[in-house]
């Protein structure tokens, strides 16, 4: 009875001993599961960022094609621009060719004008010239003074001036010699005297003066 009741007690303390390492082992293999497993609030975080990516791509990539078609937009805006600006710019220098030939055109017919009235202006000249002193205070003599001089001044003011010539050095853009003399009184290629005035029209010479030029 003794070794039946001992034999019993081992048998009971085997089977404790069974029972608390199953139950440990099983914690254990519990615990692990739990720590290697994901909460379902992380997975659908986890799912929810994955899907804002994939939308972010999907955005980005609609950013981009907007951006390319605003860029060509950009494009033919500047190459307009640039048509327009260049049009303007043909426009400008083709509105100051006009101008100019115009000046050009009024100033050569200008000029033949003042040809023109260049024979009546010697016409005075001679005339005035062969009247005597004595004739001079006639009214006559006086009346045809007053003419020239308001012809002259007329034209003065037109643009028309005379060629300086007796004393000048000589030029042959405004001079054309005609004559030339020895004189120790004159400096070398000095304008000794004048045969016919000269005269120009603003800048450009309408007629050269007729001299003779000394040494």
């Amino acid at each position: 009875m003794a070794e039946n009741e001992e034999k019993n007690t081992d048998e009971t303390m085997e089977d404790t001993v069974d029972t608390t390492v199953d139950e440990t082992m099983e914690a254990e293999a519990e615990q692990e599961s739990t720590e290697n497993s994901v909460p379902e609030d992380d997975a659908e975080t986890c799912d929810s960022k994955e899907a804002e990516a994939a939308e972010g791509a999907k955005e980005g990539k609609g950013i981009f094609k907007k951006k390319e078609k605003k860029d060509k937009r950009d494009e033919q805006i500047a190459e307009l621009n640039d048509k327009v600006l260049r049009q303007m710019a043909e426009f400008e220098n083709f509105r100051k060719r006009t101008e100019k030939e115009k000046a050009q055109m009024f100033e050569i017919g200008a000029k033949s004008i003042v040809e023109k009235l260049l024979p009546v202006i010697d016409n005075f000249e001679r005339g005035l010239a062969t009247v005597s002193e004595e004739e001079k205070n006639g009214a006559f003599a006086q009346g045809i003074e007053k003419i020239y001089k308001q012809l002259i001044t007329e034209l003065a003011d037109a643009g028309v001036t005379p060629i300086e010539a007796v004393g000048q050095e000589f030029n042959p853009d405004f001079h054309n010699a005609v004559m030339h003399i020895e004189d120790e009184n004159f400096g070398e290629n000095i304008v000794a005297e004048e045969f016919q005035k000269g005269y120009m029209y603003k800048d450009s010479v309408v007629r050269h003066s007729m001299v003779k030029v000394a040494n």
